[in-house]
């Protein structure tokens, strides 16, 4: 896409940080060294809308991938653990080790 503004031509060549907003890639908003520049447009995006249906329905569809995505992870998982389970039941279990936990006093500078 291309975004266009007058501003823009002293800077060519020039890093420049770039924000956005997602739901409107019509304008951009172009920053030098932390300091606004201007508001770069997008002729072919300037005129455009999105209908509410469109929106809703991508995000419908975006919802149902992520949930599908989700119940994927979680069988995964599940069979993982049953599967450690299983294992785990055939080994036999080996005692910890006891050990004495180690104390150790805190001094300090006017302590003697």
């Amino acid at each position: 896409m291309r975004y266009i503004d007058p501003t823009l031509a002293a800077y060519v060549g020039e890093e420049v940080l770039l924000r956005y907003d997602p739901r409107d890639m019509a304008e951009i908003r172009v920053f030098h060294r932390d300091t606004f520049l201007c508001r770069a447009v997008c002729q072919e995006l300037a005129g455009e809308t999105v209908p509410l249906r469109d929106i809703v329905r991508a995000r419908d569809r975006r919802r149902r991938e992520l949930r599908q995505t989700l119940e994927e992870r979680k069988r995964k998982v599940d069979s993982l653990l049953e599967a450690r389970r299983w294992s785990a039941s055939q080994e036999p279990e080996k005692p910890a080790p006891v050990t004495a936990p180690k104390v150790r006093l805190k001094r300090y500078r006017h302590d003697y």
